[in-house]
């Protein structure tokens, strides 16, 4: 009968913390010593291109972050807010919450 050693599988998860250690020393080494090689290089894609790959990740961190509802209102607020804080975040507060009440009393229907 054969048995299977799982002990490997607890050591593995332990790393986590070196890596993001390690990954944070590159990208300060990258950002002190390279910044002006780092810059030329994103200076050969337009800035609308760079801009647009900065709000899709963005929304995937967003919605990687969050569980987000089935709830079509929950939802609604969510990405209207989003949707805001794209040009000012203190207006997409005051949008998120006044949303966030109108759904709460129930006047927000979808």
């Amino acid at each position: 009968m054969a048995t299977t050693d799982y002990s490997l599988a607890h050591t593995l998860p332990a790393n986590v913390e070196a890596e993001r250690s390690i990954l944070g020393a590159i990208l300060l080494t990258l950002a002190f010593c390279f910044s002006g090689s780092i810059e030329a290089i994103l200076n050969v894609f337009p800035k609308a291109v760079l801009g647009v790959i900065l709000f899709l990740t963005g929304v995937q961190l967003a919605l990687g972050s969050c569980d987000f509802s089935k709830n079509k209102a929950e939802r609604f607020i969510t990405l209207t807010t989003a949707a805001f804080a794209m040009w000012n975040v203190g207006l997409a507060f005051v949008v998120g919450i006044a949303l966030a009440y109108i759904a709460k009393r129930g006047l927000l229907r979808l």
